[in-house]
């Protein structure tokens, strides 16, 4: 088990390495930001002067290497716009982005789930059918022309909801979250199920495709012939064995629901990370832009540790795998 998880964290630190190299490169050689801060009247001694403030004179290795040694120390460098850390920006929005993907994982859980149930239990009924050509929808439609009919329909011609915005912060354990107050819970829902639509659908086809699965098997079949209840045996023995692949993938994609949350934040104006990239990007501010797209890798990166590493414990056969290998 110690050898497993060494090598998952070795591989772990090359890939955050790696895309370091890639994000840093990409951003770094696109745009010149430098225009975009200096007055337009400004003469050369000007903009030379700006460069140099900037570190944009230096070769771009030497400012790769600056950027990893600060990167060690927890610097990601400052942001041209606001003269602030990048990071420090980024934590300051994080709370809102994480908020929303939470909100988004649940509503896909507690909706996703309970669906792909019935639609795995009766295949053939109409309303079944019904949920999985919905969930269909939910994996073609656009995001943004989502969200904009949500907008169109809740918060404009109904007028149930506010279109755009933060809520009302709550506190709850000490913990801060607008989700705590009911202005807030009415500005993050329409939010929270455009971002979670996709995953919805998502949690739908994984739960009926286990318990279509799970309903042949020779255990369902044994629990059938000593008596028990149907309710038992879907509760208790197939949602047991079904959960864990989709509780594994669902774990999996709440990575994507913070990193790809930019298009629903940008839409209905939460101030989140995404909504700080998209103005970042505009203004070619690159730090903030480099510290980002690390932050997300390195979601990515533990988030999928961890699910390699609670997979190991309950299936010792990963490890073997991984050894064999």
């Amino acid at each position: 088990m110690t050898v497993f998880i060494i090598r998952r964290l070795l591989q772990a630190l090359l890939v955050v390495f790696m895309m370091s190299v890639i994000v840093f490169f990409g951003v770094n050689i696109v745009g010149d930001p430098v225009y975009m801060l200096v007055s337009p009247d400004a003469d050369q001694a000007d903009i030379e002067a700006a460069i140099s403030r900037l570190g944009l004179d230096r070769p771009i290795l030497e400012q790769y290497w600056l950027f990893l040694k600060g990167a060690a120390q927890g610097d990601l460098g400052n942001s041209f716009i606001f003269g602030e850390p990048a990071l420090k920006l980024i934590l300051h929005h994080m709370p809102a982005t994480m908020e929303l993907a939470f909100s988004a994982l649940f509503l896909a859980i507690v909706i996703g789930i309970p669906l792909g149930l019935y639609a795995g239990l009766y295949p053939d009924g109409m309303l079944s059918k019904g949920i999985m050509a919905a969930s269909i929808f939910g994996f073609s439609l656009p995001t943004f022309w989502v969200g904009l009919m949500l907008i169109m329909l809740f918060a404009v011609e109904l007028q149930w909801v506010p279109a755009t915005g933060r809520g009302d912060i709550g506190s709850f354990l000490g913990i801060q979250s607008s989700i705590f107050t009911l202005d807030g819970l009415s500005h993050i829902f329409l939010p929270a199920l455009n971002l979670a639509l996709l995953k919805i659908s998502l949690a739908i086809r994984l739960t009926r495709a286990g318990v279509r699965e799970a309903m042949g098997l020779d255990y369902v079949k044994y629990a059938r012939a000593k008596g028990l209840s149907t309710r038992r045996i879907i509760l208790v023995h197939v949602m047991k064995n079904i959960m864990i692949p989709v509780v594994t993938v669902m774990g999996l994609e709440f990575g994507s629901l913070i990193g790809f949350s930019v298009v629903t934040e940008t839409i209905f104006a939460w101030p989140g990370m995404g909504k700080l990239l998209i103005d970042a990007i505009l203004q070619l501010d690159r730090p903030v832009v480099v510290a980002y797209l690390m932050i997300i890798v390195l979601f990515f990166v533990l988030i999928n540790l961890i699910v390699d590493i609670l997979y190991s414990i309950l299936d010792p056969r990963v490890r073997l795998q991984d050894q064999g290998a």
